[in-house]
């Protein structure tokens, strides 16, 4: 099993839940046939996600939400 160092993959101060949901759902594009960001040997999709992000190869930006006025 591969282990990676929580400051590599907290470098930016995001929050915990922020990484879990962004590596699931990358976990998922791989394990539905998404192409390996960068080369590893690990089998596990779950820790080709965790890699990636840990080296900077999958981002993410949030959403603005609409702000609508109610009459």
């Amino acid at each position: 099993m591969s282990y990676i160092p929580r400051e590599r993959i907290f470098k930016n101060g995001d929050s915990i839940f922020k990484i879990t949901l962004i590596a699931a759902k990358r976990a998922i594009e791989l394990s539905n046939g998404a192409q390996k960001l960068i080369e590893t040997n690990s089998q596990k999709f779950s820790t080709i996600a965790l890699e990636e992000i840990s080296k900077g190869r999958v981002k993410y930006r949030v959403k603005e939400e609409e702000h609508i006025a109610k009459s």
